[in-house]
């Protein structure tokens, strides 16, 4: 019977045999080790040693326990202990440039398995790439998904790219895992940084800004020239485009008193004025900010919106113009929330 001697002298250890000593008695506890984080080289070194230990008596293990629970003592400090671990302990910390160069030089980047980062993105993105790249490529990428995942994002994919991306992926029974592995690679390295865009703030949002504070005129021949060119942005434009006929869709009744707190008094009862004698939109949103402040204000700014009589065109763009500012400022600061005009609501 061929057995190995019993260990009975840790003086005569190496550190390699003890730390495959105390994997074992982790693993014997039921601990979970993250062994896989180590190199290979060290995963088949502890291996080998670990496969070279048969019997080892009861006070050598004691003996190797207790050196290792000293260690740990005198420990101070753990660090990441190798560049790919420092990189991933500072990466959130980092500029998101910075961080995105950095993981691109990690080894377990540039020689590990890259589909994590594909599947970990956003459907969206997972999506622009089923529009951009090559059908056999979107087929295996669609391959490595989640079911769930392929699903919801084929369902975003145009149905005839959809329909040739699903015919690709019975092209893809003989191709190799090398293939798939540098697939995987390009997808990470092209998708997987940071998108970098040089506003903060969507098109639909930066354009609806900009007519906020245009006049009337201009503002309506914008959105009719661009309702006919590009009805999609229009639609999402006129979202972003708040305007004083908007406030009884917008706006919820209890935050009117909160909204016309900082507008100037004279400024309010020129707004109302001129929007009481508009057309019916721009009343209703007079009217609107009427009954929802208390009948003493409100009997007393139609008494000074009386009293005004005509405002000129001017004159009453700047002053509604002024209610509308004082709302936006508002929802910047977070103080109020505005209702999504084509949200179902019970108000």
């Amino acid at each position: 019977m061929n057995v190995s001697s019993p260990l009975n002298n840790e003086f005569a250890i190496s550190r390699r045999r003890k730390a495959a000593m105390i994997v074992q008695m982790m693993i014997s506890d039921g601990g979970n080790l993250s062994l896989s984080q180590l190199p290979e080289s060290l995963q088949e070194l502890l291996t080998d040693e670990l496969g070279a230990i048969r019997l080892v008596d009861r006070d050598t293990v004691l003996g190797v326990a207790e050196e290792f629970i000293a260690e740990l003592g005198s420990l101070g400090l753990s660090a990441p202990g190798s560049r790919d671990g420092a990189i991933a302990a500072l990466s959130d910390h980092l500029s998101p440039t910075v961080a995105a160069r950095l993981r691109e030089q990690m080894e377990s980047v540039r020689f590990g398995d890259h589909w994590h980062i594909v599947i970990d993105l956003p459907n969206s993105r997972i999506v622009d790439i089923m529009n951009a790249e090559s059908v056999e490529i979107c087929a295996v990428a669609l391959s490595k998904l989640p079911t769930s995942k392929a699903a919801a994002v084929l369902a975003q994919t145009p149905g005839e790219r959809a329909r040739r991306i699903t015919y690709a992926m019975s092209l893809t029974a003989d191709i190799s895992p090398d293939a798939v592995h540098r697939i995987g690679q390009s997808l990470a390295k092209e998708y997987g940084r940071p998108v970098s865009s040089a506003f903060d703030k969507a098109p639909a949002q930066r354009l609806g800004a900009i007519l906020n504070s245009a006049v009337t005129q201009t503002r309506e021949e914008v959105l009719g020239g661009l309702g006919e060119d590009d009805p999609e942005f229009a639609n999402d434009l006129r979202k972003a485009i708040f305007t004083f006929k908007d406030i009884p869709a917008r706006v919820k009744p209890t935050d009117i008193p909160n909204c016309i707190r900082t507008v100037d008094p004279a400024q309010l009862s020129s707004a109302i004025a001129s929007a009481l004698a508009a057309d019916e939109p721009v009343i209703s949103a007079a009217e609107f900010i009427l009954s929802n402040v208390s009948q003493r204000m409100a009997g007393q700014i139609r008494e000074e919106a009386e009293e005004l009589g005509t405002i000129k065109k001017a004159d009453a763009e700047a002053a509604m113009s002024s209610v509308t500012s004082a709302i936006r400022d508002l929802v910047e600061s977070g103080t109020i929330t505005l209702r999504d005009p084509e949200a179902d609501t019970d108000e």
